[in-house]
């Protein structure tokens, strides 16, 4: 058995002396293992970051094996993070969801290629933080669990969409919702066409968030999202509450 793929690292761990068992995210085969023969080596270990772009070979005698993988490093990310925390916290938050929450060998393309766009946004995009809640939700929606953000669940209406429903996941207007609006997430003005801000992207994230808690932990038998996770969300609140004390400044 044999086949040729691209994919993203999630994690490496020492295998014997000298090789190393790698997890990736790939396009065709979804999360897949091997071992890369000098994969904990002094000349291969720095390269195999969690985040790189890798392109990979894997061959095993039975499909069911582990098998053994041939790496090429595509591109490295670690440059484009290591000096940015929030960017860093998202990259370790991205390869945490995947691995909890994805099955091994099951494609999922469609969320590759948006992961493949976040991770490559990290770090050297402006409007990464914004494109990380978009693909939080196609993380939903990949999983089974998609929101409804378009229209008003009680009305129909388009306009003036300010909360979610935390029992549908789907939006609610903002004359619909006041008499409930304690019982109400709240949904940033970004993910309905308007600014993204900081505090919108930590709402947003909130939001998510919720959903991932209640809806997604469950159906995998976890209590609650990964660590990694949860540390990306307060460092985005802090970052959404400077710049509300500079606003006010």
């Amino acid at each position: 058995m044999d086949w040729r793929d691209e994919g993203v690292l999630l994690s490496l761990r020492r295998h014997g002396e000298n090789a190393a068992i790698v997890e990736c995210f790939t396009r065709e085969h979804g999360r897949h293992a091997g071992i890369v023969r000098g994969g904990a080596s002094r000349k291969m270990a720095p390269l195999l970051q969690p985040g790189a772009q890798l392109t990979l070979e894997w061959r095993a005698r039975l499909a069911e094996h582990l098998g053994a993988y041939r790496v090429e490093l595509d591109r490295s990310r670690a440059g484009a993070v290591l000096n940015d925390g929030d960017a860093l916290a998202a990259l370790g938050s991205v390869v945490a969801l995947l691995t909890a929450y994805f099955p091994e060998r099951e494609a999922h393309s469609d969320l590759y290629s948006a992961t493949v766009s976040l991770l490559d946004a990290l770090g050297a995009n402006p409007g990464w933080p914004a494109a990380y809640v978009a693909w939080e939700l196609a993380l939903l929606s990949e999983l089974g669990f998609p929101l409804d953000l378009g229209r008003c669940a009680a009305t129909g209406v388009e306009d003036d969409l300010i909360w979610v429903s935390p029992k549908t996941g789907r939006a609610v207007s903002s004359e619909a919702g006041s008499p409930y609006k304690d019982r109400l997430l709240t949904l940033p003005a970004f993910l309905t066409g308007g600014e993204e801000t900081p505090l919108g992207v930590w709402q947003g994230l909130r939001l998510t968030g919720y959903f991932l808690k209640n809806w997604v932990a469950p159906s995998v038998d976890t209590h609650a999202p990964p660590a990694a996770r949860d540390r990306f969300e307060a460092r985005m609140a802090k970052t959404a509450d400077k710049a509300r004390m500079e606003e006010t400044q």
